[in-house]
């Protein structure tokens, strides 16, 4: 008997990142993270990646989420086209 993939949190969510203003651009712009991850493990990962102490990261050009939001629940509100676009700036693009 087969069972059903249970629609756990814990699965990969694909995670585009998009560069805005002056920011620089990442070699690998789409990643895959766990679902469980919380968003501040994407902006510390940008943190690294850019050593910038100061990043402003926003959800589909959009809005700055909460960094205790998991990734599968903003996938699952704001995720299209099977990922979660991610703009990073290193100075204010949205208010």
């Amino acid at each position: 008997m087969a069972a059903a993939e249970p629609s756990t949190p814990s699965r990969k969510v694909v995670v585009h990142l998009r560069a805005t203003g002056d920011a620089p651009i990442l070699k690998q712009a789409k990643f895959k993270i766990s679902g469980t991850d919380k968003f501040a493990k994407v902006i510390e990962f940008l943190r690294r990646q850019l050593h910038r102490d100061t990043l402003f990261v926003y959800i589909n050009s959009a809005f700055s989420p909460n960094p205790d939001e998991l990734i599968t629940d903003l996938y699952k509100n704001f995720g299209f086209d099977g990922k979660l676009v991610v703009n990073y700036a290193c100075s204010m693009a949205w208010g």
